[in-house]
């Protein structure tokens, strides 16, 4: 059969699968038990209190290494990222390298005050930077932190005076900047950790929101600080609800239950369409900095051979893909390294069901092989990723691989994927920060975190000589050069399977206004009631 043909059968089983997911969706979109209580009466006085929802805890609690996520504002980084991925000012106003590059001096704002009344100074965050040492690594479901990873080579954290400190190195780090941003530089008041580096009580960081109740997986309930230096937040309180189940959400959205969605897959396209034939709801999408891939197991056969893997990467259409079953929000890649990274080089992702056969072939000779697809249960929440599951089990059919598709929970999928007892797994990952060096560590280096946990088994000795070479390069534009190689590197030998890079999308009630998204998360702050 031709390679028109065959391209005609993907179209049509993108469509099919498609299909049967709105049939589907459309008959579970009814209102949820509970759903009934409107969060404003239309025409009626608005109540103090906007409730949204997300499809996870946003509030983790006292043992995670944030306690929230950035996307709740309640705490601040030193830098943050601007939102075209560059670095830029927030609780450090600026910032100066010394020319060795082994010296950074930041210079703090004034006028800052932590929730519980702290005063921001050179004290606290050096008080930060001994919790981060004490606690690293430390796990979150948002980015686990790891002094080690975003600051390498950190020797000292001076204090030069009461607003400034010193960070100083064993090598130069001429993008410390980057890989500073949001997680990796987040503030807290002294007085909220304990003995352990854990919270005591809630957490008190300078964001316009604090937070004021939470109830571990209900709802995260955040208060405007009146202390603020900057805008104050319009809403003066939020509550978000936790509402894993996508079709509840929407359903609590149709009622007035909820004014607003947000986080990752806080709305399914196909469920985005459907809201749209409301006139009452608006979308809003940009580009996003997490990533969807597919983890091969690298440690055994048939994925511990290159050919096998780049076979896969070729068989998959990602533009339809994209276009069919998240309706062209996303952008098709082959890149590991999530296209709003200022590093991002380019990389046009090719399909040729061709090529993929005669890779294949060679991989596997004339024989079939029976394969696991894992599917975490969380992806499910968030994503069309049963009918993604099945479009993959179609189309490998091709490479003479059967595919068993199996849908575990959170804890499980970890598992089998430390374990190795996996073949193929549906996965994500955000951008840890500005700086490409932590991802390209993690997955590429032969002692990478993600390469050991996700068992991709994957090693290059050019890779680790380039990431060896990066740790100690001062010239940015050398520095490029090296992150350029280490994209084509992976595009080539695919330690993991990149599919697209996700668009952030969020949906809220028109009597709301001043909510949209952003490369990660909303603009919070800016949420207020309409007129």
């Amino acid at each position: 059969m031709n390679s028109k043909m065959k391209h005609t059968q993907w179209k049509r089983a993108v469509i099919l699968i498609g299909l049967c997911l709105m049939i589907v969706l459309a008959g579970c979109s009814a209102s949820s038990p509970g759903a009934s209580q409107p969060a404003a009466a239309p025409g009626g006085a608005k109540p103090e209190e906007v409730v949204l929802a997300a499809p996870r805890d946003l509030a983790p609690g006292p043992q995670d290494a944030y306690y929230t996520s950035s996307i709740l504002y309640v705490w601040e980084p030193l830098v943050a990222a601007s939102e075209d991925g560059q670095p830029a000012p927030k609780l450090a106003k600026s910032w100066s390298m010394s020319d060795d590059g082994k010296e950074w001096t930041f210079r703090l704002r004034e006028n800052v005050t932590f929730h519980d009344g702290e005063k921001l100074n050179a004290d606290a965050v050096i008080a930060n930077f001994n919790r981060s040492r004490q606690v690293s690594p430390k796990s979150s479901p948002f980015y686990t932190m790891d002094i080690k990873s975003s600051y390498p080579g950190l020797k000292d954290v001076v204090k030069m005076d009461d607003l400034s400190f010193k960070l100083t190195f064993d090598n130069p780090q001429p993008t410390l900047l980057y890989s500073m941003v949001n997680f990796s530089s987040a503030i807290y008041s002294p007085k909220s950790f304990n003995e352990k580096g854990d919270f005591k009580g809630l957490p008190q960081g300078t964001g316009p929101f604090k937070l004021i109740e939470h109830q571990k997986d209900q709802f995260a309930l955040l208060e405007a600080y009146d202390g603020y230096y900057g805008d104050k937040a319009k809403a003066k309180r939020i509550r978000v609800r936790v509402i894993p189940d996508p079709d509840t959400r929407l359903a609590a959205l149709k009622s007035g239950e909820i004014m607003g969605v947000m986080d990752l897959g806080a709305i399914p396209p196909m469920l985005a369409k459907e809201l749209l034939k409301d006139n009452r709801f608006e979308i809003s999408s940009t580009q996003s900095t997490i990533s969807h891939y597919i983890h091969p197991n690298g440690k055994k056969a048939p994925f511990n051979d290159p050919k096998m893997r780049q076979a896969v990467s070729l068989m998959i259409d990602r533009q339809q893909l994209v276009k069919e079953l998240y309706l062209g929000y996303p952008t098709a890649t082959v890149n590991l390294l999530n296209s709003t990274s200022p590093f991002y080089k380019e990389v046009k992702a090719e399909y040729n069901p061709a090529a993929a056969k005669k890779l294949a072939a060679e991989a596997l000779g004339s024989q079939r092989m029976p394969i696991d697809l894992i599917v975490p249960t969380y992806g499910l929440d968030r994503y069309p990723y049963k009918a993604q599951a099945e479009l993959l089990q179609s189309v490998l059919k091709e490479l003479q691989l059967d595919v068993n598709i199996r849908i575990l929970d959170g804890a499980a999928f970890k598992e089998a994927q430390s374990k190795g007892e996996y073949h193929l797994a549906l996965a994500t990952q955000g951008l840890p920060n500005g700086d490409p060096y932590t991802i390209f560590t993690n997955y590429l280096s032969s002692t990478g975190s993600s390469n050991k946990s996700y068992s991709l088994g994957f090693k290059n000795d050019r890779v680790d000589h380039l990431l060896g070479l990066a740790k100690t390069t001062l010239n940015m534009d050398e520095r490029r050069s090296i992150y350029n190689e280490l994209q084509a590197i992976s595009v080539r030998e695919l330690p993991t399977i990149p599919l697209f890079n996700d668009a952030s999308l969020i949906a809220n009630n028109k009597q709301i206004k001043g909510y949209k998204s952003t490369i990660y998360g909303t603009t919070l702050p800016q949420l207020e009631w309409a007129k």
